[in-house]
């Protein structure tokens, strides 16, 4: 039996999804939360096995969020469950130990579907996302002259792409201060001294593509 805990901040988005997975006969819902402490409470005490989990919560949340519980219950299937879209940050959120991404448009019965995948042990992300993802990854084995961590790597290629301070800060679940600051930092760490010199760098260096 798949045993899902739910997540997310409001109520009405919880019930809804309590009657739809119940109606399926391999899946019951034994739990759900509002906000990242009630989480860590409900992963702790129930017998869930996948973990509906929606980034933008009261709280603990995202990346941080997704650590602590693969710490505390490192067997449980976590599945995002989100509207930031989809081609945002999905690598971080694999390396933290989330075993799939699905959009809140998506209809019920792929959400059914990705439940089942990583209950079985497998990935869920859709084929778009797939081949970005593969892009990224491949990336990754290009030697640059200087090693970002994951988190900073994430907000070079938002600020490249154009994101604003306050977009990355929402996609990554933390503050517009933060990002400022670990833009220092990359620029310090590059030896560059503006967004354009970061762009350039980018392209040079094959970490994003024309």
């Amino acid at each position: 039996m798949i045993n899902v805990f739910i997540v997310d901040d409001h109520e009405i988005v919880r019930e809804g999804l309590k009657r739809i997975l119940e109606l399926e006969p391999d899946m019951t819902v034994v739990g759900e939360a509002g906000n990242g402490d009630d989480v860590l409470k409900g992963v702790t005490e129930s017998n869930c096995n996948v973990l509906l989990l929606d980034l933008n919560i009261p709280g603990r949340q995202g990346i941080s969020l997704i650590k602590i519980i693969r710490k505390k219950k490192p067997k449980i299937r976590i599945l995002i469950l989100s509207s930031i879209p989809e081609d945002k940050f999905v690598l971080p959120l694999l390396r933290a130990g989330a075993m799939g991404y699905i959009s809140k448009n998506a209809d019920m019965n792929e959400l059914v579907i990705a439940i089942r995948k990583v209950y079985s042990n497998g990935k869920y992300l859709n084929s778009t996302l797939t081949e970005e993802l593969a892009y990224e990854v491949l990336i990754e084995d290009i030697q640059l002259p200087i090693k970002l961590s994951d988190f900073e790597n994430s907000i070079m290629l938002s600020i490249v792409k154009g994101s604003d301070y306050n977009d990355i800060a929402q996609e990554l679940s933390v503050s517009s201060g933060t990002i400022a600051v670990t833009r220092q930092k990359i620029m310090k760490k590059l030896n560059l001294k503006n967004n354009v010199q970061l762009t350039h760098y980018a392209f040079k260096h094959q970490i994003i593509r024309y």
